[in-house]
């Protein structure tokens, strides 16, 4: 199992390995946990491993990277293969395969460092936006802006993170997500922060946020969200377990924020809660993901 990494998302990727290694060992499997370093191909030759179940977020993991290694060395891996990984890692080219698609995004605008832009970076986008490097997970280096004294910062803030940032209408409203498993939606899941938004802070320290599930939606906009969430997940061919946030506007209208190739498994993660109501229990969730490794 690969958790850990060099990514801003570490320490929960080692939170998410830990859950995934105890429920494997719990189940008398042969598990080796590893911290992914650059001596991580050596590693598992010497332990003659089988099937790798990633556990990685972020940069050099959850972006194609490690995909590519093992599919190099002929390892099965869980999760999505090297396209769909780097496509969804990466915001602007998820909004562009949506697009393609006819797939409800928000209004957007791209920013590249060195790349002159318009005095107008906004164009035709009105505040508030929410400005987010294009190539982190878990709400790093995101801001909202609502008024234009606070976009520059925000711009020098996303940057920090990377040298393309997107800068989206900012949707209020209700916050939604949708697990895949297989081919399958689960439950809708509403999240109610006690932050301004679904942030790194109420994402992962427990009491910050509140999960219902299954949403309290109508049931025409219930199953919409899972067929926007499948819809989703196969535009960007991904496999095996993947995550989908998106957004409800006032006027009922969903839109797709992103979507996660290899979701959270940590105490307060989302997949894990979705497959719970679905009669899913965490050991068999993480045997049936290691599983479509193997299809």
């Amino acid at each position: 199992m690969l958790c850990g990494g060099s990514s801003h998302e570490r320490e929960i990727s080692l939170r998410t390995g830990n859950a995934v290694y105890e429920a494997l060992v719990s189940l008398g499997l042969n598990v080796f946990r590893f911290d992914v370093d650059k001596d991580i191909a050596l590693r598992l030759i010497e332990k003659a491993i089988d099937i790798v179940f990633i556990a990685l977020h972020g940069k050099l993991g959850e972006d194609g990277t490690i995909q590519g290694l093992l599919e190099i060395m002929g390892i099965p891996y869980t999760g999505s293969g090297i396209l769909a990984s780097a496509l969804a890692l990466d915001k602007v080219y998820t909004k562009k395969v949506f697009h393609y698609h006819n797939l409800p995004v928000a209004q957007y605008r791209v920013l590249e460092k060195g790349v002159k832009t318009s005095s107008d970076i906004l164009g035709e986008l009105n505040y508030p936006v929410i400005v987010k490097p294009a190539r982190e997970g878990s709400t790093i280096g995101v801001t909202i802006v609502r008024e234009p004294s606070g976009l520059n910062s925000a711009i020098s803030l996303a940057f920090a993170y990377g040298d393309k940032i997107l800068v989206e209408k900012y949707i209020e409203g209700r916050e939604l997500t949708v697990g895949i498993l297989g081919d399958e939606p689960l439950p809708v899941i509403e999240i109610v922060s006690k932050t301004e938004f679904y942030d790194y802070r109420a994402k992962y320290e427990p009491g910050m946020s509140e999960h219902i599930v299954p949403a309290k939606l109508p049931r025409e906009q219930f199953e919409l969200a899972q067929y926007l969430a499948l819809s989703a997940h196969r535009a960007l061919g991904c496999r095996g377990a993947s995550r989908v946030d998106m957004v409800m506007d006032k006027a009922g209208k969903i839109y797709l924020l992103e979507v996660n190739t290899i979701p959270g498994m940590t105490e307060t993660s989302l997949l894990p809660e979705a497959a719970s109501v679905a009669g899913i229990n965490f050991k068999e969730l993480v045997v049936r993901i290691l599983s479509y490794a193997l299809d």
